[in-house]
């Protein structure tokens, strides 16, 4: 018979954004938990509120499944001596196994004859061994930041006040460093009256919710959305329903009730962007839109609690925006005072880094940059006068007193201001594309102008970060260059840039290798940098669905234009599982295996004498310079199709040839010449690593 297990873990408010990876951490550890243990279950779920994490099992086995193990000892040889009697290693063998000399058999394996023991364990009930698996599960959650509190031998992410575990109608009892196990669970912090007790698991959700506490956090999405949609449509608008604000707001209610607000309508002057900003940002509410998208002077915002009262919440929630707003109109019309040139002057007082220098300086570092970048794509002259005035101006927002105040807007305060002060569209929008793109997932720039003024300054960051020593380490990455790397490659990758890395790096790091600050070798620090970069880029490689023996087999043979080695990826994996290549595999492994003893690939035909060499050489010779070709102009499906055909003439040679032959002389040509179609074929990738998963 199976019973459902409910384990609630009480605490002090757990910051929101801890939270959906926090309940996938405990199912997980659970699920991992109940395998190891033989404990049989029907499903698991959890639940998160702002006070609790809940795991609640269905269906869980009352015992755990019995164990019968077949245990490998020494070989028959080491486990007895000559007269037959039980050797040192045989005696410890059953002593670490509890068992006696009658309890071993012997049983061959692979031509040779081990002793072995059937080891055979009763399954406990399943109540005894929880009062150790939970405490284990509540010790094994980690945070990105927790705490100690007391004299509590463990950290959690706030302190935790109350443990609740039922297996059915009864009470698992342990003590945690002195936090009690009990059926008493707490309802709404205000709403609640008194402790709730919890006779039987299956009772546990409906008796929270008579406490005002919606354990589901899904339903809890729900009902927000449902909400939010509901009000808006009483006032003929649209909510604007940003899921990363949802997802926040679902962790920091028990008991949602959203309501709406409204604001003067002379704020609807100012930008949407800074209207917008302080609510989401700052007071955590929803914007609302009319049928054709233009904002309203109305807010939905959701309260932890219920109905009652809601008059004087709305008052109070509608007071705090109109004073931020107040804040933005008043900063918004300061700035206007001032153009973004003098901003520019300001930013010579304004410190990057404290050996990088000024963002002033840094603006002039992108400058350099981009102008490189302006030459190597071919923008036109009126595109790179666009381009330096925009590298000019990139950074002016940051000194303005709106960025100061709501850090959110850097770059779209500079774009308005940009365009109120009459700059050309397009250095306007590149200030703002500068900056992309600015999380996981966000879009990169429209424009050339913008993607080049990203690239440069994300080079900048990254180049100087490592030009003085201060790279990432392990979780620590201060200056996120991991997201300015990421960001640079997808910049590449959308706009189908061919760019080489060296040469960017190199001219990146110009600058600080004249002022003179490099800490290391410029050499050591550039190889740094593109291996940085390649590991970046196989990341974004395997979150597209590239598999990785493909991704290893193209950087491997070479890697310094992200573009292009996509493109051979790209190309490989489409051929990966034709049997055509994969027939290829192992003529070319068996290439590359000997081509590895070669002293040079330099060949002398005159050498040549056998049928199969001088097939296999004049094979090669008529491919080679096609090859060359189509790798040049990147037609890496035609150069992969000229591989092919050196099949079999490859394998001729491997049936015909002794490659390793006495006569140094031609042992060294025949190496000679397979290091030539070595040589050629790396071109593309280093074949070696592909793995030939293709079941026949």
């Amino acid at each position: 018979m199976s019973k459902d297990l409910l384990f609630e873990i009480g605490a002090e408010e757990i910051p929101a954004n801890y939270m959906p990876a926090t309940l996938k951490q405990v199912r997980d550890i659970s699920e991992a938990m109940l395998k190891n243990n033989r404990i049989a279950y029907e499903d698991i779920k959890t639940y998160g509120t702002p006070r609790r994490i809940v795991l609640f099992i269905k269906g869980i086995a009352e015992q755990q499944a019995d164990l019968e193990e077949l245990v490998k000892g020494p070989s028959v040889k080491a486990a007895y001596d000559e007269n037959g009697n039980p050797s040192k290693a045989l005696l410890g063998f059953l002593k670490g196994q509890k068992a006696e000399l009658g309890d071993v058999f012997i049983k061959e394996l692979s031509g040779v004859e081990y002793v072995y023991y059937k080891k055979q364990e009763r399954g406990k009930p399943v109540k005894e061994v929880l009062k150790t698996l939970l405490p284990d599960i509540l010790t094994s959650i980690s945070f990105p930041k927790s705490m100690k509190w007391g004299n509590k031998s463990f950290r959690f992410a706030r302190p935790v006040r109350w443990l609740v575990p039922i297996l059915g109608d009864e009470l698992i009892e342990f003590d945690k460093d002195g936090i009690q196990c009990s059926r008493y669970t707490k309802g709404h912090r205000v709403l609640s009256q008194g402790n709730i007790e919890i006779k039987n698991a299956s009772e546990y959700f409906d008796k929270l919710r008579a406490g005002f506490v919606i354990a589901d956090q899904e339903e809890r999405r729900s009902l927000i959305r449902r909400q939010c949609e509901e009000l808006a449509r009483e006032i003929g608008g649209e909510v604007l329903m940003d899921e990363d604000l949802l997802e926040e707001i679902v962790y920091l209610v028990e008991y949602p009730t959203a309501l709406i607000g409204g604001f003067e309508a002379e704020y609807l002057r100012l930008p949407k962007e800074v209207v917008i900003t302080p609510m989401k940002e700052h007071q955590r509410y929803f914007p609302v839109v009319d049928k054709s998208g233009k904002l309203m002077n109305h807010f939905i915002t959701v309260r932890n609690g219920d109905s009652r009262f809601l008059e004087t919440v709305k008052e109070g929630n509608e007071k705090v925006l109109k004073a931020r707003l107040a804040d933005a109109d008043f900063f918004y019309r300061e700035d206007r005072k001032e153009s973004l040139d003098n901003y520019v002057e300001k930013l010579k007082n304004a410190v990057f880094q404290e050996t990088l220098g000024t963002i002033y300086d840094k603006t002039q570092r992108i400058a350099a940059t981009a102008e490189y970048l302006a030459v190597v794509s071919g923008l036109s002259e009126d595109g790179k006068k666009n381009l330096l005035r925009a590298a000019y101006l990139c950074k002016a927002d940051l000194v303005t007193n709106m960025v100061k105040e709501f850090d959110e807007l850097q770059g779209i305060m500079g774009k308005e201001y940009a365009l109120l002060q009459g700059e050309d569209k397009e250095v306007a929008e590149a200030i703002f594309e500068h900056y992309l793109p600015r999380f996981a997932g966000d879009c990169t720039p429209e424009t050339l102008i913008g993607s080049i003024l990203s690239i440069s300054d994300k080079m900048d960051t990254i180049c100087g970060c490592f030009a003085i020593g201060i790279q990432p380490t392990g979780s620590q990455d201060p200056y996120a260059l991991r997201r300015q790397a990421i960001g640079v490659t997808a910049i590449i990758l959308d706009n189908s840039v061919f760019l080489g890395l060296s040469d960017l790096i190199e001219t990146s790091l110009k600058p600080f290798a004249l002022k003179g600050i490099l800490k290391g070798d410029e050499r050591s620090i550039k190889r740094d940098i593109i291996e940085f970069f390649r590991q970046r880029f196989k990341n974004v490689m395997i979150d597209r669905g590239f598999e990785y023996d493909i991704i290893d087999a193209v950087i491997n043979a070479g890697f310094d234009d992200i573009y292009d080695s996509y493109l051979k990826i790209r190309e490989l994996s489409k051929w990966k599982n034709r049997d055509e290549f994969l027939n290829i595999l192992g003529s070319f492994n068996r290439v590359s295996n000997l081509a590895s003893k070669a002293k040079s690939p330099e060949i002398n035909e005159s050498l040549f004498t056998e049928k199969a060499e001088l097939e296999l050489l004049h094979a090669f010779g008529k491919v080679n310079a096609e090859f060359e070709d189509c790798v040049n102009n990147r037609e890496y499906e035609k150069a992969l199709k000229l591989m092919i055909t050196l099949k079999k003439p490859i394998d001729d040679f491997f049936d015909s040839i002794m490659v390793m032959v006495e006569d140094e002389g031609i042992r060294n040509n025949r190496l000679g010449l397979l290091k030539s179609i070595e040589n050629m074929m790396i071109k593309i990738a280093d074949l070696s690593v592909v793995v030939v998963n293709k079941i026949s």
